[in-house]
């Protein structure tokens, strides 16, 4: 008999025992980078082509049938079912032998791992003991990926303790990874997300934390944490979520000693990562531990010496607790209010605001100059008290909100409504739009002739994951916003909840949208004169019409904020033989020159020159000009 008629004749191996023997063969118990691949299966079934209504209606069946307790037995029957279910630690009488009929019929079929977790979540259970004996025998005895992926979904809805080392074994295999997370995360967060880093995770610092955790190396995880948030900023918003998760930060910076300061400054640029939504979902909203982490930063953060890096720290945090995702945390009464007191009152020491009152930063770094300027026009903002009022004056505050230069998407606009953030409550798959677009053109404005207005969009487009829509209109007295659009929001620790009318006293409303409309504080020099230039061409349509021109987009360069930028379009000549419609329309980039005068005498020359001179004729003297065709 050949080898593989051999392996061929051996009973089919459970991919927990495989990944067990894995396990046990890795040196110091390490993850391996990415998981361990799958097992080849001894026999390969061909799959049935079905759509996929057809794939989760055949589901459901199968479960539906393994669910129900069969209406008679034999004496035979029920003693053997018993023995096989010990074997599994499941108590459910004959659950082990419905595993066993199911599993042919579950192999064959052809459905993504999310769409089972769907059919299962919504699957009536009315023996949930059962339900749940099921999940494990198919989890620890599956030899499929698909009967082991339908055993990890029953257990996401009823794991309890005892299945956490079941589960971080099978996470060790690469396409039950994810799986085994969305098990682990209700009943194990810690290893949850150690088996998500061992999956996704990559680099020299990550890696090496990800193995002292996982070989249960205590004595070495600081050292290697502190690597990891000396550079948290250049990881992804979940990475940084499942750090926290995995080394229990919460409870290290509550036993570190006094004076490890770079512990407690990491832990706040970790805070201000995972409140990013550049990850189009906040995730500290999905962060069970997140509002301890919060309390340990800010009892802390009184021990960070006064630098300004230090400053940026406490300020982004200060923020994030006033108006960001984090308002939106289970806080009950005043625990937040009392974090806020806290970071006020560190920055409000004589050292710490002596570093705002100098003249430039050190050594003329532009980068520390840019964020040094951002501190003196925002120190103020998180720590104002008149946001979110109650009352239904004072339901509505909108606030631009510029984030510390070194981020990468640094202002939003943050619409509050009962002391609420509203953009990451109902929509959380990318931030609000930014002030000009939301504010300089008036789209929120009320009318009698009612407006839908795009609030926020995905950061990948709304064609692919869709936009927050609310129509406003006046009515009488009151404004209201309903008729809400918006795909179903993606998973988080926030319950799903329709949104309802907002209805407000027409007089506050107006109040606030021209308060937030004319409050050019939080912009800096290029921005405003972005903004002044932008104004300038509403307000004169026929600075672009006299030249046959568009108006693109009026902001600052991405690459260097401190560059005013104004884009323009228009259509080139048609090629022979091509008629109008066919020309080739060119884009027009001008790089406003800084030349050290006011935002206000910048904008004004910028207006004049598109007055006077064609501006596709623009080049050299500062202007930047390039075209493609579109």
């Amino acid at each position: 008999m050949s080898a593989p008629e051999e392996r061929a004749a051996l009973p089919p191996v459970s991919l927990y025992s495989c990944a067990l023997r894995l396990l046990r063969a890795e040196p110091d118990g390490r993850l391996p980078e990415g998981g361990y691949a799958l097992p080849d299966p001894p026999e390969r079934r061909p799959r049935t082509r079905t759509s996929w209504k057809s794939a989760c209606e055949a589901l459901t069946e199968v479960l539906t049938e393994a669910l129900t307790p069969p209406a008679s037995r034999t004496d035979a029957d029920t003693d053997a079912g018993a023995d096989a279910d010990a074997d599994t630690d499941t108590d459910a009488p004959g659950v082990a032998r419905a595993a066993e009929e199911i599993h042919p019929r579950l192999a064959g079929l052809s459905i993504r791992g999310g769409h089972v977790q769907s059919v299962v979540t919504g699957l009536p259970l009315a023996d949930e003991g059962r339900a749940r004996a099921l999940g494990r025998c198919l989890t620890r005895t599956g030899t499929s990926p698909m009967a082991v992926c339908v055993g990890l979904a029953l257990l996401t809805r009823l794991g309890e303790p005892e299945d956490v080392p079941y589960l971080r074994v099978l996470g060790r295999l690469r396409d039950l990874a994810d799986h085994a997370v969305r098990a682990l995360d209700p009943i194990d967060s810690p290893a949850a997300a150690l088996v998500w880093l061992g999956r996704h995770t990559r680099g020299p610092e990550l890696r090496g934390l990800v193995d002292a955790l996982a070989a249960g190396e205590e004595s070495s995880v600081p050292g290697r944490l502190e690597a990891v948030l000396r550079k948290v900023r250049e990881v992804r918003p979940e990475t940084a979520r499942r750090v926290a998760e995995a080394v229990r930060l919460a409870d290290l910076l509550r036993e570190a000693r006094p004076g490890e300061t770079g512990l407690v400054a990491g832990t706040g640029r970790l805070l201000r990562r995972m409140s990013s939504a550049n990850d189009y979902r906040a995730e500290v909203l999905a962060c069970p531990v997140a509002v301890g982490l919060f309390e340990a930063f800010a009892v802390r953060a009184a021990e960070l010496p006064p630098t300004l890096d230090h400053h940026a720290i406490l300020l982004s945090v200060a923020l994030e607790l006033h108006s960001g995702p984090s308002r939106l945390l289970e806080w009950g009464a005043g625990r937040r209010e009392v974090l806020l007191d806290r970071l006020e009152s560190v920055l409000g020491r004589p050292d710490w605001r002596a570093l705002l009152a100098g003249g430039s930063a050190e050594d003329g770094d532009p980068a520390g100059q840019r964020r040094l300027d951002w501190a003196r026009r925002t120190a103020r903002q998180p720590f104002r008290r008149d946001a979110g009022c109650t009352g239904p004056a004072g339901r509505l505050r909108i606030e631009a909100t510029v984030l510390d230069p070194v981020d990468p998407d640094i202002v939003e606009t943050r619409v509050l409504i009962d002391r609420r953030p509203l953009v990451p409550a109902a929509f959380g798959r990318g931030g609000a739009h930014a002030p000009e677009y939301l504010l300089d053109s008036g789209r929120l404005r009320a009318t009698d002739e009612p407006r839908e207005v795009q609030l926020a969009e995905a950061y990948c487009t709304e064609s692919c994951c869709g936009a927050l829509h609310v129509t406003i209109r006046r009515d009488g007295d009151h404004v209201i916003w309903s008729d809400w659009r918006r795909p179903a929001p993606p998973p988080s620790l926030l319950p799903a909840r329709e949104l309802p009318e907002y209805r407000f006293e027409a007089a506050a409303y107006d109040a606030e949208i021209a308060r937030a409309e004319n409050d050019h504080s939080w912009a800096w020099p290029a921005r405003k004169t972005a903004r002044l230039i932008a104004a300038g061409v509403r307000d004169r349509p026929d600075l672009l019409t006299r030249w046959d021109v568009e108006q693109g987009w009026i902001g600052t360069d991405f690459r260097d904020r401190d560059r005013t930028v104004v884009t323009l379009a228009h259509r080139a000549g048609p090629s022979a033989g091509q008629g109008g419609e066919d020309a080739h329309r060119q884009h027009l980039v001008w790089h406003v020159p800084d030349d050290g005068t006011t935002p206000e005498h910048r904008a004004a020359a910028a207006l004049h020159r598109l007055a006077t001179v064609d501006p596709r004729t623009y080049g050299g003297g500062g202007a930047g000009r390039s075209a493609r065709s579109a």
